[in-house]
């Protein structure tokens, strides 16, 4: 299949799932535009699949629905909790493409509503770097497994090679470059707030919430 066509089905698909999220909660077009900060023509092009979209976009997208980034592309969990989970290779399946990003991702384990840690497989495009500094409730580690990965947490930034990891307090502001010459790719294992109040990607960053916070970078 041609490249360009798995990218239309892409966004065919995920304009479907945001729709269907929509409307499910009762929302209207605008009402999901202007919670997101989004104009009501984007979001009417986006359910269309005609327009691809930003992470950052998704992130206040999936906020504004009241799920992770992660329930944008596949289905609702059926259980609140997971019991037992088993990943085999032969059952991975093809990585999940944020559109027009460069990033594919796959969660290994966890993800359901009530479940304390979720397992992800990251990869990063070539020379990709974040837009913003992260900052909300909760812990995570990331082990890198290709590439160079660069770490900016605070005023600190830590170069990682495979093999090596880090673990940090989600409250201070991080986000991850790859700053090697190839794609990058990590595993990341992300606690949850103790609150369960929200529900968080490693990417979820709902700003309109005082616990939730991003800040812009100057590109250098």
């Amino acid at each position: 299949m041609p490249k360009m066509k798995m990218q239309d089905d892409a966004l065919v698909a995920l304009g479907a799932r945001i729709r269907s999220l929509r409307e499910g909660r009762g929302m209207k077009l605008k009402d999901l535009a202007d919670g997101a900060g989004l104009s009501d023509a984007f979001v009417s092009r986006l359910e269309r699949g005609q327009v691809s979209s930003s992470v950052a976009n998704l992130i206040q997208i999936a906020h504004t629905l009241d799920v992770g980034v992660a329930e944008l592309f596949v289905g609702a969990p059926d259980q609140l909790r997971s019991s037992v989970t088993v990943h085999r290779v032969k059952d991975a399946g093809e990585a999940q493409n944020i559109p027009s990003t460069g990033y594919r991702w796959r969660l290994f384990a966890g993800g359901m509503p009530n479940d304390d840690l979720e397992v992800f497989h990251l990869v990063f495009p070539r020379k990709n770097r974040m837009d913003l500094m992260v900052s909300h409730p909760g812990q995570e580690y990331c082990y890198v497994i290709s590439g160079l990965i660069r770490f900016h947490v605070g005023a600190e930034s830590f170069d990682l090679s495979p093999g090596e990891g880090i673990f940090l307090n989600s409250e201070l502001p991080h986000r991850a470059d790859n700053v090697g010459d190839d794609e990058a790719r990590i595993l990341m294992v992300v606690a949850k707030s103790p609150s369960k109040t929200e529900h968080f990607d490693w990417w979820r960053v709902p700003t309109a919430s005082p616990a939730m916070r991003t800040t812009k970078t100057k590109s250098n």
